[in-house]
């Protein structure tokens, strides 16, 4: 008689270095779960990098160093509390492994367009961080919702926009694989804070004027999704996934 006892395989230390944890999916910010149970007090054992959003939307996320910020709509950051609650973040132990250079000024486009040409590969999942001087980063966050939800696309029509100009600070997020869109966001996904760690928000677009540039490389994902009754009823395969996340996730105008 076979044994069915559940085996859990327990990663080991090189195994965790190399991955990247997200906490529930972008499908389900879509379909307006806004509610998850992953508290930011775990964030430190599994990550000390990463970009996500808090309860009712109540921020944007933003990590790197160990150290957590909440960058709400009223355009200032706050450091990250362990009572604080995600439905949706993607973390990982930034380890850099691919390093340029950027000492000349450069539009988002040509950089990420630059980028990919030095990824390895476009299949696999990388951490990025950029350290400098923007001559403009233009960033959101979307206000605080309350129930009854609406979906996400109607959430951000009213979200408050701000542009930062010939500032310094840092952008972090991840390029995930094209293959992995509604689970997390395919291309490149950014948050920004400033130097002084005061505001920022989701990049919507940016110019650089000079920057450091690292990047993670990581071969695996560990999905994790929301023990919620919401979760649990929602209907997650009406959505088209492409429509809805450019309207949430990219530029306005």
């Amino acid at each position: 008689m076979r044994n069915l006892t559940k085996q859990y395989c327990v990663p080991n230390a090189n195994e965790k270095l190399d991955q990247v944890f997200q906490f529930s999916t972008m499908v389900s910010l879509l379909d307006g779960i806004y509610d998850g149970d992953f508290y930011m007090s775990e964030a430190k054992k599994i990550g000390d990098f990463g970009i996500g959003t808090f309860n009712q939307l109540d921020g944007e996320l933003i990590g790197f160093d160990g150290a957590f910020y909440r960058l709400r709509s009223d355009g200032q950051a706050y450091p990250v509390k362990g009572s604080d609650c995600s439905p949706f973040c993607s973390l990982t132990y930034f380890t850099p492994d691919i390093y340029q250079e950027i000492n000349q000024p450069m539009s988002s486009k040509d950089f990420e367009n630059k980028m990919q040409l030095i990824f390895p590969s476009e299949n696999l999942f990388y951490a990025i961080r950029m350290e400098g001087v923007f001559k403009k980063v233009k960033t959101r966050t979307v206000e605080i919702q309350e129930k009854p939800y609406m979906p996400m696309t109607e959430a951000v029509k009213s979200q408050p926009i701000f542009e930062f100009n010939d500032i310094k600070g840092t952008i972090v997020g991840f390029w995930t694989p094209h293959y992995v869109n509604g689970v997390a966001v395919s291309g490149f996904h950014l948050h920004f804070i400033d130097e002084h760690r005061r505001s920022g928000g989701h990049v919507f677009n940016y110019e650089i004027e000079k920057c450091t540039v690292q990047m993670s490389q990581k071969s695996s994902m560990h999905l994790r999704l929301p023990n919620t009754k919401d979760f649990f009823k929602a209907n997650l395969d009406k959505h088209d996934l492409v429509t809805g996340i450019e309207a949430t996730e990219g530029d306005p105008e």
